[in-house]
């Protein structure tokens, strides 16, 4: 394992991260709001894309416990 490579990819996602967020304000606000209010398994997750042409393509999932165990491995990288 090369940790400096490591360290370079975590900073690299840091950076485009931070220009998400900047890009897209709402986005973490929201994901915060979810998070207070507790995701829990059983939930529903919807995603609609509408492309620039004005096709929309939609999808669901529904949380599961390893969802959760993802997010919260996700959520303590604390980027």
């Amino acid at each position: 394992m090369n940790i400096g490579n490591n360290i370079g990819n975590i900073m690299k996602i840091t950076g485009a991260w931070n220009t998400f967020k900047s890009n897209h304000p709402k986005f973490p606000a929201f994901c915060q709001a979810v998070s207070r209010k507790g995701l829990k398994e059983g939930s529903i997750i919807e995603i609609a894309i509408t492309t620039p042409e004005g096709e929309k393509i939609e999808t669901n999932l529904k949380v599961k416990d390893s969802d959760l165990k993802l997010l919260k491995q996700l959520s303590d990288l604390k980027m």
